[in-house]
């Protein structure tokens, strides 16, 4: 008799493991920046070339750009969080057997334009153009945020 299915493929219920995982350590340890970017740099090393170097070079984009947010991984995925919340994260091709890497927003990111507006982007190659608007939505997602604070 075949078991029924919950829904999730492997991966998803492996990415929900590592996140249970992950609420442990940041409960237990509290989770310092330099942890944080461990972890986030030990993920990175076990990507494909390709994405390595995407990841590697988005991290420095957002550790130059954005500094008061924290690096972390999430479900698996390099990801940097203020109070917590994740604002944005990098998910590699791999990850879920996507055409394309993505570079997602959380609504903590505040990216609100109008009555619609994109909140992930699709990474194939990251060009000084691309890193251009990269920097862009990450400076206006620190200063959406910082200025939400006050």
């Amino acid at each position: 008799m075949a078991s029924k299915s919950n829904g999730f493929t492997a991966a998803e219920q492996a990415a929900m493991k590592e996140r249970a995982r992950e609420l442990k350590l940041e409960v237990k340890v509290g989770k310092l920046r330099a942890d944080g970017e461990a972890e986030l740099l030990a993920k990175v090393a076990e990507m494909p070339v390709a994405e390595r170097a995407m990841a590697e070079r988005l991290h420095a984009i957002v550790t130059a750009t954005a500094s008061t947010l924290l690096p972390k991984t999430w479900y698996g995925m390099p990801a940097y969080a203020r109070d917590g919340k994740v604002v944005l994260f990098f998910q590699g091709a791999s990850k879920f057997g996507a055409r394309y890497s993505t570079l997602g927003f959380n609504d903590t990111a505040m990216l609100d334009d109008g009555p619609m507006w994109a909140t992930s982007f699709a990474l194939a190659e990251l060009t000084p153009e691309v890193e251009k608007k990269i920097t862009a939505l990450v400076k206006k997602a620190q200063r959406k945020r910082d200025s939400s604070l006050q």
